[in-house]
């Protein structure tokens, strides 16, 4: 049987001699495993299908619950994300963070459409922000939402020195909330990034709030998952 379906490379690795063993992000067939032959060949027709970031309608060949790639039609490759270290290592966590939030025989095609939108916003020089939407966005399909609202306990507006509870995943007032110590400009950028509250101005400020909403992700993360984004804390190193 043959299978056609737009589908992300999350990861790829070398299989026999020739060959290598793709895991693609599919738009109605979830996550699943292909076969990619003969693509470590110098002169490969299908090199491209096994390469990071590669976005396009793959051709596959099912038997027996495995699949083949049988041809593949490139939408986008986004190649600027290999000409820039730290745009690399941001779109890296994009992928691991997809891989392990979704599992075989999981359709989410809002987790497709999220990992290319953010590629693309990174390809256009908005790194760490597409980032931080597609980290809130895959957390929260995962069903691990964050709240960045008024406090829940005081339901007064919140400013200043917080509070970040990893187990509700909910900001809250320093005095009356428990968990993690967290700063007003990471609660203002997560809120930017969710859409619910302005974005901050360009200049040192939006990069501080950046970075703290980017470790606060992370931690979140590992907290929820048991298991670390390894591509983030380099990332973050750059900033």
């Amino acid at each position: 049987m043959e299978i056609k379906t737009d589908a992300l490379v999350l990861r790829a690795v070398d299989y026999g001699e020739n060959d290598k063993m793709a895991t693609l992000l599919t738009a109605d067939r979830g996550k699943l495993g292909a076969a990619v032959k003969g693509v470590r060949k110098a002169n490969a027709r299908l090199k491209f299908a096994a390469q990071p970031f590669c976005f396009a309608e793959f051709v596959l060949a099912e038997r027996g619950g495995r699949h083949t790639v049988i041809s593949a039609s490139l939408h986008d490759g986004f190649y600027p994300l290999c000409e820039d270290i730290g745009a690399f290592y941001a779109a890296t966590t994009v992928m691991e963070a997809a891989d392990r939030l979704m599992y075989e025989g999981i359709v989410s095609r809002e987790m497709l459409v999220a990992a290319v939108t953010a590629l693309g916003q990174m390809c256009m020089g908005e790194v760490s922000l597409a980032l931080i939407r597609f980290l809130l966005t895959a957390q929260r399909l995962a069903g691990y939402p964050i709240v960045a609202a008024d406090c829940p306990l005081c339901g007064k507006p919140l400013a200043g020195k917080l509070r970040f509870d990893m187990s509700a995943g909910a900001f809250a007032c320093f005095d009356c909330g428990k968990g993690t110590p967290a700063s007003e400009s990471t609660y203002r950028t997560i809120r930017a990034a969710l859409g619910t509250g302005p974005q901050l101005p360009e200049g040192e400020a939006r990069k501080d709030g950046e970075k703290r909403a980017l470790r606060l992700l992370y931690s979140y993360f590992t907290y929820q998952t048991d298991s670390a984004l390894d591509s983030l804390p380099e990332y973050i190193k750059m900033l």
